[in-house]
């Protein structure tokens, strides 16, 4: 891996921990997992960097709150927030930026923006929830429909994240191509 690859993966940490510093809205039907701008920021990693610098982003995130960095929205850090109901959405993270790289690497041939929306929803939003939920459902003790249910109230945030997703991935590539690890 070179140094530049290394440099990208600590600007898309560092990128994850600044969206973060964006309140956090909890609903008190969510089971403690609140709604906050950090899955953009994982959407972004695997868009820009590709599947595995992108994942690699996010695990280095990970790893820094796990050190008790309060990086999370909200300023949470350290353990406590592995061990939450929002613990199985952080895990979820790490696959979510490698299918979203992985999804914007196969999908060269479509315009941008679709490309980047398309990356965005199947791995910001449904590889994360197919890690969220069921840890959400163990933790806070709930049914699988129950927690996949509470789960839906962030569809429409995460769909307007990847929308945005999609228009500063546009943006960036238009100011700077080789910003991008697949294209």
């Amino acid at each position: 891996m070179e140094t530049r690859d290394l440099v990208r993966i600590a600007l898309f940490a560092a990128v994850i921990g600044a969206l973060g510093l964006l309140p956090k809205f909890d609903l008190p039907f969510t089971a403690g997992v609140p709604i906050t701008a950090q899955s953009l920021g994982v959407m972004l990693a695997g868009i820009f960097l590709g599947p595995r610098r992108g994942a690699l982003a996010v695990l280095l995130f990970l790893f820094i709150v796990a050190l008790g960095m309060p990086l999370l929205a909200g300023g949470r850090g350290g353990l406590g927030p592995f061990f939450a109901p929002s613990a199985g959405f952080l895990i979820g993270f790490v696959p979510g930026a490698f299918v979203a790289g992985l999804v914007m690497e196969r999908l060269q041939k479509l315009p941008l923006i679709p490309a980047a929306i398309i990356a965005a929803i199947l791995g910001g939003i449904v590889t994360v929830y197919a890690f969220g939920i069921p840890v959400l459902a163990a933790v806070a003790k709930m049914d699988i429909g129950s927690a996949a249910l509470a789960s839906m109230v962030f569809v429409p945030g995460d769909l307007l994240k990847a929308v945005v997703a999609g228009l500063v991935t546009e943006a960036v590539f238009r100011a700077a191509p080789q910003a991008f690890a697949g294209r």
